[in-house]
């Protein structure tokens, strides 16, 4: 099954198949239970291309005459879930799943219609057709047309002389093109080629896709404004049909297959051309062959064709081929090379100017490595995943922990160490407060370090439990320390995680199946920061505090907002009031195409290589690189073996990504980059899992057991620094906070919070708050005082008058960490909800409220509510609605007056469907006393109000 396959198979069993129509619908339609007899009998194929009859035309014009008996049957195309509805009638068929299954609507035709796929973005994606009432005899006839002469005799433009007569061949596709069987012996048995006369021709068929060439036509006069011929095969853009005018090879008309067998008829309007000479050009440069090796040949590297001719008027075909039907991809990616050495790998790599890539280490030294860290020594913490993908019973885990260094600074990672093994299951570390953080489903563990030996200080402390192993490559992942002093990490949709400390029952646990978590390695709370997206496998943290993820499937960037609900690849919200979610940042994809990103995978080398992402890094490493590099965010897009950059540009209350130029190829389809991070000279370490397999399969044997790298990306700029942090003093790590690395302030932040509070640290961290004039670097120093427990809420509050935003945003989420604030402080924030011009001290306030319990957010989120400038903004109206939601269940009165008031988009249509699932009579009456108001006053958005009000009250 290809990955396409499987990953539309899983959306379509994890998303709810939608409720069938009402009864009370049903009994308006006019189904027919009689089914003996039918006056229009079709039969439909479904696949999420659409639906298509056996003549080969997509979503068909089904048509009857009144009165008629109808039965439409589909056949399932493809390993899926599809079903068969009609829109005004309300019919809906049963759902099928295997592939060559059917279903049936079958009915009496009472007035046009629309049918299409009800299960969900099935529609959207093209499964949607007429079915027209129509008078009088419905035929198929269309006007005849006639072979184009030259020197007075037909040109063998349908093949029946059995020969290349008036063509000229090159390369080997059309050595023996003429076939004169239905099926053809190059065509799998059961496809059906339907062509006219006794010949027609391809290209290779199913059988001999690899074969490419040309074949051309002589040139002929047109003697009609109108011509057709009859297609089939590849959507490909290097299988297709050309009419070129001559002389010039100025290609006037162009068009593929479909990824069909069954030729079509294209019709070609040459008006324009009249009394000129064109020719036909059949074009196969497309030899499907796969150059990943886990990807099967695409056997509609071909072309058929038959049949060319002129006709007086526009000739009219039931299964008329059309561009705009065609969903075309592109040539396959040329990736050069496949299973090389570590030597080779690096060596094949093209980076930009001024920078190189070195091996660090390679098999036997590292082998699967998941994840990896740096430490306060610039050492690396490096976990082999040899249990993935199926976990060990308890306490037969195989996975290890490895410490490289490179103890002379020529780029190789010279020295190593076992630190721990027997592990199960890791997917994510991090070092620091005294231990080693671990993702390890079903645990969070910590294990203490004796530093002076590089062992464990103890055995793993099961922390946290409850993370689920549904899907193994969706378990907690990318463990990293947030500027707040909290450890944060990354969890896929496909599994579902109940979390809590050993032994908590399940009120005390908190549910995540796709997010951002975080957990704070002291006071060992934990919490879903921000819940949504697919599969994030990289978080990071730009100049100003703010994480953003790299997902896959769907479009690839979030900023990501605490409390926020971010568009899902499957399944539901655990709110059910949420109705909407936050979508990408990004202006852009990195696949191709319109089938969706799986069909995109090694053909979007073009457009950055791809749907699957892995890592995230913001790169802060210093001044050596060049700056356009620094704040922008870098991943690698597994598919196209590309190091991608995204940049980040502040937008509203948040961000807008857009594509740079990639940065690497590694020009190897066996490489797939993990995780990449900078270390204390400002150079980039990089793990590479290496294997030929690019998607996770639950099969183990699927998965390469032996290989493994570590790269290092250097500038020419960068000079390798030999540190030690752990034995810096407090001030020393005070003045780490002004470091061009990130590095340095990150490590220096970490080991200070470990330390704890200390009066003179937060003496000099406060004056640099006070006086330094970078706005980034008052925030190091405000997370450092944080991280110590140097602030108090007066000098949080003082911060909320700032000139800055952005501290005056840290201050609003530093006062709600413990999910309490004073009555004076809730005073402040329903001001600055009032009066501050910054969005992003809007978007901060709904993020405090929806820490707050909902008593104390009305001042607030009133006056955001009521932010016209904000109506646009891509993050505000929907985290304000998150955040007045609850509200309609303390006073539904109160809530509905807000949402009248409201300037930002959906708040009333939101808090009415909010109140009326409330369901009481309470509710209905305060519904109704709205609607009564409602119609006091004539406008648009006052009548789908009143429609929407009308709607639940029937329920």
């Amino acid at each position: 099954m290809s990955a396409f396959r499987l990953l539309i198979l899983l959306l379509s069993i994890f998303f709810i198949v939608p409720k069938p129509f009402s009864s009370a619908q049903k009994t308006k339609t006019s189904a027919v239970t009689d089914t003996t007899n039918f006056d229009r009998d079709y039969a439909l194929e479904a696949t999420m291309l659409g639906f298509f009859a056996p003549d080969g035309s997509r979503n068909p014009t089904l048509k009857a005459n009144k009165g008629d008996r109808v039965r439409i049957k589909i056949t399932n195309g493809e390993l899926m879930t599809h079903d068969i509805s009609l829109e005004k009638m309300g019919l809906k068929s049963k759902v099928i799943i295997e592939k060559g299954t059917s279903t049936s609507l079958i009915f009496k035709a009472v007035e046009s219609d629309t049918y299409f796929c009800s299960v969900p973005g099935h529609r959207a994606a093209g499964m949607v057709g007429s079915f027209e009432v129509v008078e009088g005899v419905i035929s198929d006839k269309t006007i005849a047309g006639k072979l184009p002469t030259k020197d007075g005799r037909p040109l063998n433009l349908n093949f029946e002389t059995g020969t290349l007569k008036d063509w000229t061949a090159t390369g080997n596709a059309f050595a023996n093109p003429l076939f004169s069987d239905d099926p053809s012996p190059v065509h799998e048995k059961d496809m059906h080629i339907g062509f006219e006369g006794k010949y027609f021709l391809s290209s290779g068929g199913t059988t001999n896709y690899k074969l490419t060439g040309t074949l051309t036509s002589v040139p002929f006069k047109v003697t009609q404004p109108f011509a057709a011929f009859r297609v089939s095969g590849g959507a490909l853009q290097d299988t297709r049909v050309e009419l070129v005018l001559a002389g010039t090879d100025s290609v006037i008309f162009h068009i593929t297959g479909q990824g069909r067998a069954t030729l079509q008829p294209a019709v070609v309007d040459l008006q324009a051309y009249q009394n000129k000479e064109i020719f036909i050009r059949i074009i196969d440069n497309e030899t499907g062959i796969s150059q990943i090796p886990y990807i099967p040949d695409d056997k509609w590297g071909h072309i058929n064709f038959d049949e060319f001719l002129f006709y007086p008027s526009r000739p009219d075909f039931p299964n008329e081929l059309k561009q705009k039907d065609i969903i075309i991809l592109p040539p396959l990616d040329p990736v050069l090379h496949a299973g090389l050495s570590g030597i080779e790998a690096a060596k094949v790599m093209t980076p930009p100017k001024g920078f190189k890539i070195t091996l660090a280490a390679a098999e036997p030294d590292i082998v699967r490595p998941i994840s990896f860290t740096i430490d306060s020594r610039g050492r690396l913490w490096v976990v082999e995943g040899h249990t993935y993908p199926v976990p060990a019973p308890e306490g037969q885990g195989k996975d290890r922990i490895l410490i490289f260094e490179d103890t002379d600074g020529d780029g190789t990672l010279d020295k190593r160490k076992v630190f721990t093994e027997g592990l199960n299951l890791v997917s994510g570390i991090e070092v620091g407060m005294g231990g080693v953080w671990l993702g390890a489903a079903p645990y969070l563990l910590f294990i203490p370090i004796d530093a002076k030996n590089d062992k464990p200080a103890g055995p793993p402390q099961k922390l946290l439990d409850g993370w689920g192993v549904d899907d193994t490559h969706e378990v907690l992942n990318n463990l990293r320390w947030g500027p707040d002093g909290w450890l944060y990490g990354t969890h896929g949709v496909f599994t579902r995680s109940n979390v809590g400390k050993p032994g908590a029952s399940d009120a005390e646990r908190t549910k995540i199946n796709a997010g951002v978590w975080r957990f704070h390695p002291t006071s060992h709370e934990f919490e879903v920061f921000a819940e949504g997206s697919s599969n994030p496998w990289g978080i990071d943290f730009n100049d100003y505090g703010h994480p953003f993820i790299t997902v896959c499937v769907i479009p690839h960037m979030y900023h990501v907002i605490q409390g926020a609900r971010y568009q899902r690849q499957a399944g539901k919200h655990f709110n059910p009031y949420t109705y909407d979610d936050i979508k990408t940042i990004a202006d852009h994809v990195h696949w191709v195409g319109e089938r969706g990103p799986h069909a995109g995978n090694f053909r979007s080398g073009s457009a950055g290589g791809g749907h699957a992402h892995a890592g995230a890094m913001i790169y802060l490493g210093g001044d050596t690189w060049p700056q356009e590099y620094r704040n922008e965010i870098f991943m690698n897009n597994i598919n196209g073996a590309k190091l991608n950059i995204d940049h980040l540009e502040r937008k509203g209350s948040g961000y807008l990504a857009t594509h740079r130029n990639d940065f690497l190829s590694m020009n190897d389809s066996w490489s797939q980059w993990l995780n990449f991070k900078y270390d204390p000279s400002g150079s980039v370490f990089a793990i590479d899992w290496y294997d030929k397999n690019q998607c996770h399969s639950p099969n183990p044997d699927v998965h390469n057991k032996t290989m493994g790298r570590i790269f290092k990306i250097t500038h020419e700029s960068d000079k390798w620094v030999k540190v030690d942090l752990s034995k810096a003093s407090d001030m020393e790590l005070v003045n780490y906070q002004l470091n061009k690395n990130e590095w340095y302030v990150r490590q220096a932040r970490v080991i200070l919070q470990e330390r704890g509070p200390n009066k003179k640290v937060h003496k000099a961290l406060k004056e640099m708050l006070a006086k330094n004039p970078d706005p980034t670097r008052k925030l190091r120093a405000l997370w450092t005082l944080h991280v110590t427990k140097g602030l108090t809420e007066k000098d949080l509050t003082d911060l909320l008058a700032n000139d800055n935003e952005y501290l005056r945003s840290w201050a609003i989420q530093l006062l709600t960490e413990s999910k309490n604030v004073s009555p004076e402080t809730l005073k402040r924030f329903a001001a600055l909800a009032q009066n501050d011009n910054s969005s992003l001290v809007r978007l901060y306030l709904t993020s405090a409220m929806l820490r707050l319990e909902p008593a104390q957010r009305w001042d607030v989120v009133e006056a955001l509510s009521q932010k016209v400038e904000d109506k646009d903004d891509h993050n505000l109206p929907l985290m304000v609605w998150y955040a007045a939601e609850p509200l309609a269940a303390i006073d539904m009165k109160r809530a509905l007056q807000i949402a009248q008031k409201a300037k930002l988009p959906n708040i009333l249509p939101y808090t009415i469907q909010r109140v009326a699932a409330i369901g009481t009579d309470d509710s209905k009456k305060v519904l109704k006393d709205l609607n009564e108001k409602l119609g006091q006053t004539h406008s648009h958005e006052n009548h789908e109000s009143q429609m929407l009000i009308s709607k639940a009250l029937e329920k």
